[in-house]
């Protein structure tokens, strides 16, 4: 078996819209596709073997044991590598179930898209390789360690996944509807979209106080602030030296606690310190994480965390390191390895509790008591093996926030205002907190920014909390979602210029919009990326952008079948048309599969949102059929039976009618204004882009704040330009000729254009045509039967990438076309644009129109203006 590809698509996409985060692996099974399941001796008792909890997998008989019964009766190889795929997920603690094998229409046999979900992106790849791999030893009878694989998918989800803390609260706001993006591959985290957004680093929030949080990492002056306002805190000093060590045993006596100045998450911390020996240590324990070192009165007790959001207290906690309880008979290394064995602890992060894994902070504390891990300790004694209790390190919790006083909750908001930390977390050493800690001898020990929230959503013991709620509640109070309206454009053809004008309405109406189209992504229009930015990437940078607070994405696609969408609802989305064009290509083979892709957009729509579905195109419109949205219609013809039956109903639409740009309201008429009054539209001559006016028009209406006028004014105002509308009827008008650059790529873009040539009055019109290399045969050869059904002479030129073909067999087929309906057009092959742009310019036929098909419309565009600036000179010359 052979892999062909893997695409990890983390938007809704071609498979799914619920479910983003897929896998798709391309995946060829040479000769095993002669060699479905029941034909391969004892591999249904392999596989169950190795994954008895398969049983688990109801596949489409819908019960438990489903899968299995599928290989007794004979399945083929993809589809048990899909179910292998996501049961290494699940056994590596990554709890995955959706998946899908399907052989593509089209494609050669034995060729199969496994797809299957996945929770880590690298975990997930990781998981299809291995799946071919187990599949490849299961049919070969072959030992597999199994093991090693699980492992290192835990690793993977541990380096890669967001922490407990900053998980929980990404989950939160996703159950609100409140979209998020991963800003980098550690813990900062954009909640919502553009102007409403809020970021998080772990549980530090954007409105977190800078000097708050370096109050809190400085111990020191944490504990000056809070001993200044009649908080309890342990007597210390700071020392930088031996001597100073000295002076510190001297005043305070034993027991003590030595830590650096400006550590974290108990690094460098030694507690309970006895004797001199031990404080060395420790102080050179400290020494290695800071050049000053806290040295402070220890205080017995238990160790308490408190959590104060948004200065309200939320909830505390009782902290117990790592420890095992001995009982007379077996050695502390035994103790720890039934410890483990405790279903409730896993690997880093996966389960309530972690793993004790011995260290060398291990190794001291049993040091300092005269044990090693052989030790047999006594019946009954706990014998600590971590200096502090972090969950991280094997620790435990137990919910105590229903025992805290009424004066301790005094204290912890108090406390949090001190020192300004908006999440905060409190660090106490007390008997308990059911008593004021100001009268039971206790002390407030720390104060921490980012505080770790995992002892309180998932405590050992007692009542979980969701202390991410109160978090999501303060960076977005009731009501508020985060969000930005987005208007999402698709289509074959007409999807820039229609995004262009919707970008351009809703800016005249004083939105400060983001947009991405084909040749860039424009934040209120200054171009920020150039090049085809049609995809996800260039979504997510107009909806990271914190000055956006409307956005228009062009949506194509190449983007979509690679990755899938940047974003998992919009409130509008227009589908232009569908037509044939990268037939062939990412596994879609057929204009109806074209249409499936194009409909993924449409089906992200918000139900009060709007879908705009072109009525006159019979593939869009049928993309009605299933969308939870409300439906609008545009149409070229006010007389389409469709657009007659959905306005009876009450429904929306635009047309075009009596010359006139039209919105519908039932039966009712807002007439916007005229075609033929609307630059773009080159005096009604240009009837594709009458159509593209129709859904940019109908889709800005339905903003409440946008009006009739301001769409009028923005109608008015859009002049198409090689600035403004590059590669879209760009006119260049020279002394004697004419050049008419369009992006036109495809039979139904060149018709279109060639429509509009054919009004214009020109003696001569002159085609310089192209073929994309990676497009069906007899999509080149019928470019090249429109242009001689419109054009007078025709030059052939080659785009600079031919896509997998050669210059020769590009033109060879655009030739083919040309020649089936006029054998005797002048013809001429400059497979250069450059040269052949600079041909036309020494050779230019006086009154005649050019009309290239751009390649990289940019280039052509510079190529241009140079010969523009070229004719300019010498026309002064001549003066």
């Amino acid at each position: 078996m052979k892999i062909l590809e893997i695409k990890v698509l983390k938007g809704p996409n071609y498979w799914s819209i619920r479910r983003p985060k897929l896998i798709q692996m391309k995946l060829d099974l040479e000769e095993m596709e002669q060699r479905p399941t029941h034909k391969i001796e004892g591999f249904r008792e392999r596989l169950e073997n190795m994954f008895p909890t398969m049983y688990e997998h109801r596949c489409s008989v819908g019960t438990p044991g489903g899968f299995f019964q599928r290989v007794d009766e004979g399945t083929w190889m993809g589809h048990v590598i899909e179910h292998i795929a996501l049961e290494l997920q699940t056994l590596a603690g990554m709890d995955t179930g959706f998946g899908r094998t399907r052989t593509p229409e089209g494609e050669k046999e034995g060729v199969y898209y496994v797809v299957f979900s996945y929770m880590e992106e690298d975990a997930g790849v990781y998981a299809a390789r291995a799946a071919v791999r187990i599949a490849e030893a299961l049919t070969d009878a072959k030992a597999y360690d199994l093991a090693d694989d699980i492992q290192k998918l835990r690793e993977i989800r541990e380096d890669t996944r967001l922490g407990p803390s900053t998980g929980c609260i990404v989950d939160e706001a996703a159950k609100r509807g409140i979209p998020y993006i991963r800003l980098n591959k550690q813990s900062l985290v954009q909640l919502g979209y553009g102007v409403y957004q809020k970021r998080i680093r772990a549980t530090i929030a954007s409105t977190t106080s800078n000097i708050a949080v370096d109050i809190a990492c400085d111990k020191e002056e944490t504990k000056m602030l809070l001993e200044a306002a009649e908080i309890p805190v342990p007597r210390g000093t700071v020392i930088r030296t031996e001597a100073g060590l000295e002076e510190a045993i001297e005043k305070f006596g034993y027991p003590l606690v030595i830590k650096p100045i400006d550590g974290n998450h108990g690094k460098g911390n030694t507690t309970n310190i006895n004797n001199r020996e031990q404080a060395q240590r420790a102080f050179d324990a400290a020494k290695a994480y800071s050049r000053s070192v806290i040295v402070e009165r220890y205080i017995t007790g238990y160790d308490f965390r408190a959590l104060v959001i948004n200065y309200k207290f939320i909830c505390a906690a009782l902290r117990t390191p790592a420890s095992v309880i001995g009982d007379g008979e077996h050695t502390i290394k035994w103790l720890i390895d039934e410890t483990n064995k405790d279903p409730r602890r896993g690997y880093g992060h996966e389960k309530v509790l972690t793993q004790i894994t011995p260290d060398q902070f291990t190794q001291k504390m049993l040091d300092d008591l005269g044990y090693t891990l052989e030790t047999v300790p006594a019946l009954g004694e706990r014998v600590l093996l971590k200096p502090t209790a972090n969950l991280s390190t094997g620790g435990t919790s137990t919910d105590v926030t229903d025992e805290v006083h009424p004066a301790n909750i005094f204290m912890f908001e108090r406390i949090a205002r001190i020192i300004g930390l908006d999440i905060c977390g409190i660090d106490i050493m007390t008997t308990d907190l059911r008593t004021p800690v100001a009268e039971n001898g206790g002390a407030i020990l720390e104060v921490n920014a980012a505080p770790g929230f995992r002892m309180h959503i998932e405590p050992s013991e007692g009542l979980a909390r969701n202390a991410a709620e109160p978090v999501v509640d303060m960076l977005f109070p009731k009501g508020s979602a985060g969000r930005i309206p987005i208007i999402a454009i698709t289509g074959t053809n007409g999807k820039t210029t229609t995004t262009r004008l919707t970008a351009h309405i809703a800016k005249s109406a004083g939105k400060k919009v983001g947009y991405t189209t084909s040749d860039g992504v424009y934040i209120q229009n200054q171009l920020m990326m150039k090049g085809d930015c049609t995809g996800p990437i260039s979504s997510q940078f107009v909806l990271k952008d914190p000055t956006v607070d409307f956005a228009v994405l062009e949506c194509a696609r190449g983007g979509i079948l690679k990755s899938g969408l940047a974003f998992q609802n919009c409130e509008v989305a227009v589908v232009t048309n569908v037509a044939a064009d990268h037939i062939g290509l990412g596994g879609i083979n057929s204009v109806e599969q074209m249409a499936r892709v194009k409909a993924v957009v449409p089906e992200t729509v918000f139900p009060h949102g709007y879908a705009i579905l072109n009525a006159d195109d019979d593939l869009v419109f049928n993309m009605k059929e299933g969308l939870k949205c409300n439906i609008a219609l545009f149409s070229m013809d006010e007389n389409n039976p469709r657009i007659k039956a959905h306005c009876a109903e009450g429904g929306l639409a635009t047309v075009f009618e009596n010359g006139y740009v039209t919105i519908m309201k039932g039966n009712w008429k807002i007439r916007v204004m005229p075609a033929k009054d609307i630059p773009l539209t080159y005096e009604g001559k240009a009837v594709h882009n009458i159509a593209n006016c129709l859904p940019a028009v109908l889709s800005t209406y339905l903003f409440r704040d946008i009006t009739i006028e301001d769409i009028r004014i923005a109608l008015q105002t859009f002049i198409p330009s090689e600035n403004l509308t590059p590669g879209r009827l760009n006119f260049f008008h020279f002394k004697n000729f004419t050049i008419l650059a369009d992006f036109a790529h495809n039979p139904h873009g060149l018709k279109l254009l060639c429509d509009f040539i054919s009004k214009l009055d020109y003696p001569y019109r002159i085609g310089v045509i192209s073929g994309t290399g990676d497009r069906r045969d007899e999509d080149i050869r019928e470019l090249g039967s429109i242009s001689a059904s419109y054009f007078d002479e025709i030059i052939i030129r080659c785009d600079k990438n031919l896509r997998g073909r050669t210059a020769e067999a590009i033109i060879e087929l655009l030739k083919e076309g040309i020649h089936s309906i006029n054998p005797t057009i002048p013809t001429l092959v400059i497979p250069n644009e450059d040269e052949a742009l600079d041909y036309i310019y020494e050779n230019a036929r006086p009154g005649a129109l050019y009309t290239i098909m751009c390649d990289v419309v940019a280039r052509a565009l510079d190529k241009i203006r140079e010969l523009k600036v070229r004719e300019e000179k010498e026309l002064a010359l001549t003066h």
